[in-house]
């Protein structure tokens, strides 16, 4: 059965609308966005003022008929960042809540997204309950591992994008594409981007991009990432992006989460939300291939029971078959960093932020690029400095 040319869309842990704001651009008509974190929610009652919003999925006692119910369902227990207290943790756990709803009445199509670490938590658990809850529910299933550069932004963000179906094949949607991850070479020189609040076993590292946008961090504040550009001049060498440049690196328009500013006294919700989002040119593409399929590729070979989860797969009947696709399904048009954030407008990182940084960096035994921890060092001479000067 072909999919609907237009699709109604029930968005469960909506977030503030990546997934639902994707679909939109073919034909995905958002009916009813459940949210519990009330900045999200005011972020959603502006920009999709029709739709039915509601707060607590524990609350909600059916979904309304719909083709497709999509759910970002919470990562903090999965995540690297987060506790990794696995799928049955308070928060992950509730993913149970949008197999309770899918009961009845049973959507054709359900679209999950999560993290990475999803495929290899607990051993696979993660994987081995979400796959079989829907093959319980007679959906067939596929998910494919993505990263969010491939729709133009630059931001290394990678995430497991899950399509189940009762009517269509959920792999001529998602391995219908495949491009192949670029070369150093497509990437320009000029702009890295890596995380500030880290330094002794990992920086995120990304050249002509950032690292994945967080809503939190090791050191429990918002994940607010920095930019290295060793052309500027100093003082401007180490500098962080804006929110509103975060949410361009996420796929929306600057400012679309103002409605979060109307909360009083929340430093740093707008980064959490916009580190939560899911990135909406991968939704975009979802939606795209739900209105169109095409012929997926199907190159791979069983996985062993036991075995670790790829990067692709389908299913059915309790097994897997891996798929040899990457995770650039595409290669829109890119955007290099620096033609995102103004660099001669960013905010330098701090005399504290990046004493705490370098100090974490010499005490660790990663490697750096050539000249990075030699900014760094200036970069604080300097703001000194210009500190006592003042």
């Amino acid at each position: 059965m072909s999919p609907p040319d237009d699709f109604s869309v029930a968005g469960l842990f909506a977030g503030i609308g990546g997934i639902e704001a994707g679909l939109a651009k073919h034909g995905g008509s958002a009916e009813l966005l459940c949210e519990y974190w009330e900045p999200a929610h005011r972020v959603l009652a502006t920009q999709f003022p029709e739709v039915v919003l509601t707060e607590d999925v524990r609350d909600l006692r059916s979904l309304p008929k719909v083709d497709l119910v999509s759910a970002g369902f919470p990562c903090t227990d999965l995540s690297q960042a987060g506790r990794t207290a696995g799928i049955n943790g308070e928060a992950s756990g509730l993913v149970a809540e949008v197999f309770r709803l899918l009961q009845r009445p049973r959507p054709p199509m359900l679209m999950l997204e999560n993290v990475r670490n999803m495929l290899v938590l607990d051993g696979g658990e993660a994987m081995r309950y979400l796959t079989g809850e829907l093959e319980a529910l007679g959906y067939r299933w596929a998910y494919r591992l993505v990263d969010s550069r491939f729709t133009g932004v630059p931001q290394r963000r990678q995430r497991v994008i899950f399509l189940a179906s009762r009517t269509i094949d959920p792999r001529a949607v998602l391995f219908a594409d495949d491009e192949g991850e670029p070369d150093e070479s497509f990437f320009a020189d000029r702009c890295h981007g890596f995380y500030w609040t880290e330094g002794l076993r990992g920086v995120g590292w990304a050249k002509d991009a950032v690292p994945t946008l967080k809503g939190g961090s090791t050191i429990g504040i918002p994940s607010q990432p920095a930019i290295w550009n060793p052309s500027a001049e100093m003082g401007m060498r180490i500098i962080l992006p804006s929110v509103e440049e975060a949410e361009v690196l996420q796929g929306f328009p600057a400012g679309w989460t103002d409605p979060a500013d109307e909360l009083p006294g929340r430093k740093g919700t707008r980064w959490k939300l916009a580190g939560n989002a899911v990135t909406v040119g991968v939704s975009e593409w979802v939606g795209r291939r739900l209105r169109s399929p095409g012929e997926p590729i199907l190159d791979g070979a069983p996985m062993a029971s036991g075995g670790r989860w790829p990067k692709a797969a389908f299913g059915a009947n309790g097994k897997v078959w891996g798929v040899n696709v990457s995770m650039w399904p595409t290669r829109e048009p890119y955007t290099h960093l620096h033609d995102v954030v103004d660099l001669a407008a960013g905010q330098p990182l701090s005399i504290r932020a990046a004493s705490g940084f370098l100090s974490r960096a010499r005490r660790g035994n990663l490697r750096f690029a050539d000249g990075f921890l030699e900014d760094m060092a200036e970069h604080i001479e300097f703001m000194s400095s210009e500190l006592s000067v003042a």
